[in-house]
């Protein structure tokens, strides 16, 4: 891959997904096309490049090419203080005011969901320790890449991506497969919704009043304009009083009137006021 190759490679992805490939990781975009070119035995990344951006043929290879160049590695409580974050946030909601609805959390960028799982089982244990029904909750785990998407909603995971967890939490909420994998229990699967989002469609997603917004290892791969702006509009999906958690140090500089930081230094999470600020 030639440098005009790559800059072009990388106009793309920003494009269409809004990640910034730097040239610190060209050999990584270059194994990943390579990965995929392989397999469709293709050798020139300028005849790939054209393939992928042409006609309805080009949009079904794109979708699968995701799959290579987006897919993140995770485990479950990858960031255990976040997670502890949401727990005491939760009890604390639980606690003081009349439970009227069911909570609504969104785990945004979920890859192949053991965040959007960490999540559910931290809520569900809030809801349990409340005197509540365990089931009061649903969540709404959106990602880019099908095949991760579809990974989610299969859940089973090795024994390597359980390793943040207690174990009473892997007997509680996981099954044994006989393969040596571990499986969510169904009342805790039934709780979530796996569903495709491009993050750049975020705008014209049709969720709001949100209780919990977790959106960790993601926008570290956009540029800092964009990190802002993402920002801003899961700022405004939430409902007053929810919370947004992202991953500790992803952004330093970003303000919004709406909302009031954790003082945690573990953490970066904020709480949306109970009277809403005004956008500058």
């Amino acid at each position: 891959m030639d440098d005009t190759q790559f800059r072009q490679w990388q106009a793309l992805l920003e494009s269409r997904t809004g990640v910034c490939v730097g040239d610190q990781r060209r050999l990584f975009l270059q194994t990943s096309l390579c990965a995929r070119m392989r397999e469709k035995h293709m050798t020139d990344y300028q005849t790939y490049y054209e393939h992928v951006t042409q006609g309805p043929i080009g949009a079904i290879e794109w979708s699968a090419l995701l799959d290579n160049v987006t897919v993140r590695e995770t485990s479950f409580m990858r960031h255990r203080p976040s997670f502890d974050c949401v727990a005491r946030h939760l009890h604390q909601r639980l606690a003081s005011v009349p439970v009227q609805r069911p909570l609504h959390l969104w785990s945004v960028g979920c890859a192949s969901g053991e965040e959007a799982y960490s999540l559910a089982i931290t809520t569900a244990q809030c809801l349990r320790s409340a005197g509540l029904s365990e089931d009061g909750f649903g969540i709404w785990a959106s990602d880019i890449s099908p095949k991760a998407l579809a990974q989610g909603r299969g859940a089973q995971y090795s024994t390597s991506r359980l390793g943040g967890l207690t174990q009473t939490e892997r007997s509680t909420w996981f099954s044994a497969l006989r393969d040596g994998r571990h499986e969510v229990m169904p009342a805790l699967r039934d709780r979530v919704c796996f569903t495709r989002l491009n993050i750049l469609e975020l705008a014209q997603a049709p969720i709001r009043d949100l209780d919990i917004i977790f959106c960790q290892n993601l926008l570290i791969y956009f540029r800092r304009w964009r990190r802002r702006d993402l920002l801003n509009l899961l700022a405004s999906r939430l409902a007053p009083g929810g919370m947004l958690v992202i991953g500790l140090g992803e952004i330093v500089d970003w303000k919004n009137p709406l909302l009031e930081r954790v003082p945690d230094d573990r953490v970066q999470a904020y709480v949306r006021r109970e009277s809403n600020g005004s956008l500058e």
